[in-house]
């Protein structure tokens, strides 16, 4: 496994804001010198939560080796937080996804199948990616480069979605830096249209920090879009469980991070990826 990290901002020569981060992280996979025909694979951008105070490590690296060992290259994105609001953290986001594309080649990438999971805050980051990934701020600044920026698909995994009712308080304030205009515009769910990248949609149904109508909010505005999704919604599990397994506990959770019946939903996003085409493809392949 080849890692590396990459400051955004330098790569793309663009002045970064006092407080700003913007690192991505790469977990690629070394090419086998057995084999003379390669690999493509299926790329995953990862948006831990966090509230936009911090970005977990629970939902960061451990999220990436996950789709790892089942042959993506992974990518983990250290955003911005507070004091930083928005547009920094969609900014950073489409610059890493502008940066495996235009990096494919080398990192054995199929620039055609590139997602974006995000957890809780990091939910509703990769659900703006998803919907207003071009939106005049950013188009400012990134100009043409913002057409490769849109994912192919979504993973919002108990994603914040409103930043209005039924939102998490400190997600909204964090982003918005309070400002009405922008937790309006930055509802999500009022920004779904037919050209929004296809989404899975997963939560539990007694989230008590940020509820579930999130997510079901998020699903009826892609119903009415037509454009595809499928929502999971588990009957019970704590918010911020993650992989809900021992490696992303902590010790004295593990009664309520360590759930079974929840890790399987690792299984069920990669087989709706499988199923959109997110598979490992040979050059020659068409």
């Amino acid at each position: 496994m080849i890692t590396k990290t990459i400051d955004l901002y330098d790569y793309f020569n663009i002045e970064k804001p006092k407080n700003a981060k913007g690192f991505l992280t790469l977990y690629v996979h070394e090419s086998f010198k057995e084999f003379s025909f390669g690999r493509v694979r299926p790329a995953v951008l990862v948006l831990p939560g966090g509230g936009y105070a911090f970005c977990s490590n629970r939902e960061g690296e451990c999220i990436a080796l996950n789709f790892l060992s089942d042959g993506y290259n992974a990518f983990v994105l250290d955003y911005s937080v507070s004091p930083v609001g928005y547009p920094y953290q969609l900014l950073e986001a489409d610059m890493a996804m502008i940066y495996i594309r235009q990096n494919a080649c080398e990192l054995n990438v199929d620039k055609n199948s590139v997602c974006a999971i995000g957890f809780s805050a990091g939910g509703h980051l990769c659900s703006t990616l998803a919907t207003i990934w071009d939106e005049k701020e950013i188009k400012d600044i990134l100009a043409d480069k913002v057409e490769l920026a849109r994912p192919d698909a979504v993973i919002l995994s108990y994603p914040v979605i409103t930043l209005n009712e039924y939102t998490h308080q400190g997600t909204s304030e964090n982003v918005s830096l309070g400002m009405q205009e922008l937790k309006d515009r930055l509802s999500t769910q009022n920004r779904v249209n037919k050209n929004s990248a296809p989404a899975f949609i997963w939560t539990t149904a007694d989230d008590a920090v940020v509820p579930s109508e999130n997510s079901f909010m998020m699903a009826m505005a892609y119903k009415k879009a037509g454009v595809p999704f499928e929502l999971h919604i588990f009957e019970t599990g704590v918010h911020g469980i993650s992989l809900a397994t021992k490696e992303t506990s902590t010790t004295d959770r593990d009664d309520v991070l360590v759930k079974p019946e929840l890790a399987k939903w690792t299984k069920l996003c990669k087989t709706w990826l499988n199923n959109r085409g997110f598979n490992i493809k040979h050059p020659n392949e068409n």
